[in-house]
């Protein structure tokens, strides 16, 4: 069993800024990508950032110079520094983490999602 643990949630007023992490642990081979999602009431849930396992990034428009991904590989841990935030970067942010086990089967795995509200 693989286990993601989100932390680095709250509430923060609009410039602010705030740091999620998410660390997998459990039966995991390799992890060739981790990323962060959001989902705002009513909206779908949305790609904000990505990293693959050789660092490449890639970020929604609406974050690019805002937030930036990063990932300890010798940890299993992704992290995502949000700053200047917004009100309409308020959402549930969901971790992503696409892995195979030691008999090389793939997985996509989701957190539980961690709540950023960004309000004055």
């Amino acid at each position: 069993q693989v286990q993601l643990v989100e932390s680095g949630g709250g509430l923060v007023q609009p410039g602010g800024s705030l740091k999620l992490s998410c660390a997998a642990s459990g039966s995991i081979f390799n992890i060739y990508a981790m990323g962060w999602y959001r989902q705002a009431p009513g909206k779908q849930r949305e790609l904000v950032a990505g990293i693959t396992s050789s660092g490449r990034t890639n970020y929604a428009d609406s974050v690019k110079g805002r937030f930036t991904i990063s990932r300890d590989n010798a940890k299993n841990t992704v992290y995502l520094q949000m700053n200047s935030l917004k009100p309409e970067d308020t959402a549930v942010y969901y971790c992503n983490v696409k892995y195979r086990d030691y008999v090389y089967r793939l997985y996509d795995l989701w957190g539980q999602g961690t709540q950023v509200t960004v309000s004055s």
